[in-house]
Parts: structure tokens; sequence; C-alpha cells
């Protein structure tokens, strides 16, 4: 995929090695370079488009992300029409970034549901990675877990989505393009709107495109020493 980026590297390349000081322990890489130096994107260039299959691949990267029991309990709808925008935007707070990113995820976690794991293990047998029998020793323990649990089948929903969108957000950024991740919406209003299915919810909406100028650099986080203990 090639991308044209109007991005300002310069000031969140300054972020970046102001937290790499403290990050020594490790040789630095790409992937770690662009995690330091990803942003928070609130101005797109409204002009800028992604083709279909620039979405597509977004999304194959976001589905490489991890799932429970291999549940891939995820789903995607790409609202990048301006019709499709002009549904969504009164039901997203009225937020600009609707509208002026190339395209908006409605990013969608699907209750866990073990009784879909031999569906979703069956390309996983078929090439030569897990054998037959190991199946329903996976599904046992999955219906365990999840059948009758409402609750639990909700926080693995939310698990999954979240980590398909971090794959996404991380993805974008390495090709030059800005993104943000967003809860300022009416989550009853985009169920029906967009037709999502009864064990289907919203998790969150997450705008991507090429940014325009007047975007801030990645805040500061707080230290490690606040959030880390050693057990």
């Amino acid at each position: 995929m090639n991308y044209i980026s109007t991005t300002k590297p310069v000031a969140a390349a300054t972020v970046a090695a102001e937290i790499r000081k403290s990050t020594s322990a490790f040789p630095t890489n790409p992937v770690i370079e662009g995690i330091l130096n990803r942003r928070a994107t609130k101005y797109y260039d409204p002009a800028a488009t992604l083709s279909d299959d620039q979405i597509r691949d977004l999304v194959r990267i976001g589905t490489s992300a991890p799932t429970s029991f291999h549940l891939q309990n995820w789903r995607f709808i790409a609202v990048r029409t301006p019709e499709g925008k002009a549904q969504l935007r009164p039901i997203a707070w009225d937020q600009p970034a609707i509208t002026d990113a190339a395209v908006t995820f409605i990013i969608i976690g699907q209750l866990a549901d073990a009784s879909t794991l031999p569906a979703r293990l069956a390309p996983v047998v078929e090439a030569g990675i897990m054998p037959a029998h190991v199946v329903p020793e996976w599904e046992r323990p999955a219906r365990g877990l999840y059948d009758d649990q409402p609750q639990r089948q909700r926080d693995e929903a939310m698990r999954s989505a979240t980590f398909g969108t971090a794959a996404i957000i991380y993805a974008a950024h390495s090709l030059g393009l800005g993104s943000t991740p967003m809860i300022g919406f009416n989550a009853d209003a985009v169920h029906s709107v967009f037709n999502l299915a009864e064990d289907e919810i919203p998790v969150m909406l997450l705008t991507v495109g090429p940014e325009r100028n007047g975007n801030w650099p990645q805040k500061p986080r707080m230290p490690v020493a606040d959030v880390l203990d050693f057990a």
C-alpha cells in the first residue's frame, strides 16, 4: 500500500526521543519507533480518500490480532461514502472527524460463542497447524468459560475488538496515516442505523486517513514507576 502523508513528524520524533531515554534496556527498531511516534489525530485532510483495497488491507492486518480460542469475534464496518458519513456523524456527537477522515470504522465485538469454534478452527486444521482431534479439546473449555456467562461473553467481545483496533491503529501509522479511536457516539443508534446483529456490540469508532496540519504530537505518559509493580 502506498500512501501520501501530510503529517509533520518533527515534534512527534522529539517526544519519542525523550521517551527513549528511559527505554534503553532494548535496542530500538521501526516497530518501537512507530509506537513511540503515533499520536491521536483530530484534523484530517477532507479531500483525501482511501481505496476499498487499502481499507481491506487495514482490516486484514487488524484481524491478525489475537482472540481467545481463535474465536475471531469481531466485525468492521468501513464508513467511507458521503451517505454513510452523513448517517454516522449525527449519532457520533457531530464530530467533524467523522466526515473529514477518509474512513471511519465501526468496530464491532461479537459476544463470545463457543459453538462457532469448529468453523473458526477448520482452516487451522486444513492448514496442518492443528490436528482435528484437538478441536473438541478447545471447544469444551471454551463452552465452560462462556456458555450461560453473558458478562464474560461481553467482556470477550470488548477485548477482541480492542485488540483488532490497536493493530489497525499502528498499521495505519506505519503507512503515514493518522487515526483516532472514539467512544463519543450513541451505541443504540449505531446498532440500529447500521443493522448490527443482536449479538454484536459497537465497541468504538476509529477514524483513519491522511492528516492536515494542527495535530498535537503524542502526549507524555505517566512515569513507568507510577504504573508498574513487580511481583
